[in-house]
């Protein structure tokens, strides 16, 4: 039997764009949850937080895209040409949310104001695009003779923009969370109010997508509720409310770690449930990603070098992280 070079390349693109998901979350999450909180030592205590590795948390999304361009180029082409207007108001907000990161640190006290707000503009433009694209893939990309054959607006629908809203509040549930790891004192205790809000509104945008998605896309409703499939994903709501209610119990405690962990298991759970949903669909809702693959030779060539770039990704990752541990104190941090 061969290797099956298409499901490796699509499980490499699920990990990578799960680690994007995962670790430029809590990232933005950040920006999002700034408005909340006005004492200029503190937000210098949160952007110090992430400083050293926010740049390296993006990674995975380069990943991701040269990920498709090499190993699903129908898909790349289908997808970006459908999606154009949402990805790159998505990378506007990135670019403007890096830019503010960096000039925040260097600006005067009278103009450190322009770049905080557009470190929130652009922590929240690019959370929500996000959420919009993710939301538009779902719903389904029209094709005619192998092109998009829709229009440059089909986007903006009322599912992609409430898609958009939840990975918004994921996000900043995400950051919340690894605030309270991060920090101590009143900042952290205001991220643990803030965190009991936001685990209840993420359980609300869970449920939501969850009762959309079945009851407007028939081929999802049939993916999920019959059998014998039903019995392989049941576990998944199930994690989904134990997950809630661990969360729930480390906040009312002395929390540090675990709503942390917590929460990436609620996100992992949401983002596996959308994998299910439109697996094994490359371009929703028809074409699988065998149909949209690339030449096996090509596919073969780039897994070479990728299977060589991902450890090297992992490794230097972790190392960022195990090196930059620890709580940020006022005073501390990035220069």
């Amino acid at each position: 039997m061969g290797i099956d070079l298409p499901l490796i390349w699509a499980l490499l693109i699920f990990f990578g764009v799960m680690m994007y998901i995962i670790m430029d979350g809590f990232d933005l999450g950040i920006g999002i949850l700034f408005p909340f909180v006005h004492d200029r030592h503190d937000r210098d205590v949160m952007m110090n937080t992430v400083a050293p590795v926010w740049d390296g948390n993006e990674t995975w999304l380069v990943l991701g895209g040269a990920a498709l361009l090499g190993a699903f180029p129908l898909a790349y082409s289908v997808v970006l040409n459908a999606l154009y207007m949402p990805l790159m108001l998505m990378l506007l907000g990135l670019i403007f949310r890096g830019v503010a990161f960096e000039f925040r640190f260097k600006a005067s006290d009278s103009s450190r104001h322009i770049w905080d707000k557009s470190f929130i503009w652009g922590s929240l433009v690019a959370t929500f695009f996000q959420g919009v694209t993710l939301g538009a893939y779902i719903d389904g990309i029209p094709m005619a003779a192998g092109r998009y054959s829709g229009g440059v607006l089909d986007w903006l629908a009322p599912f992609p923009l409430f898609t958009g809203v939840g990975v918004v509040v994921a996000y900043a549930f995400l950051g919340s969370t690894w605030l309270i790891m991060k920090t101590e004192a009143a900042l952290q205790w205001k991220m643990i109010r803030v965190a009991r809000v936001l685990t209840v509104a993420m359980l609300a945008m869970i449920v939501g997508v969850s009762i959309w998605t079945p009851l407007t896309h028939p081929e999802i409703a049939a993916r999920w509720f019959t059998l014998p499939n039903l019995f392989f994903f049941s576990p998944v709501p199930v994690l989904v409310l134990a997950g809630a209610w661990g969360l729930r119990r480390s906040l009312a405690g002395k929390p540090n770690v675990a709503p942390f962990l917590y929460a990436l298991l609620l996100v992992f759970l949401g983002y596996s449930g959308l994998a299910i949903s439109i697996w094994p669909n490359i371009i929703p809702p028809t074409v699988s990603f065998w149909e949209a693959s690339s030449p096996p030779q090509s596919q073969g060539f780039a897994l070479v070098g990728t299977l060589f770039i991902v450890p090297v990704i992992l490794t230097y990752t972790a190392w960022s992280y195990y090196v930059f541990r620890g709580k940020v104190k006022r005073g501390e941090g990035y220069h």
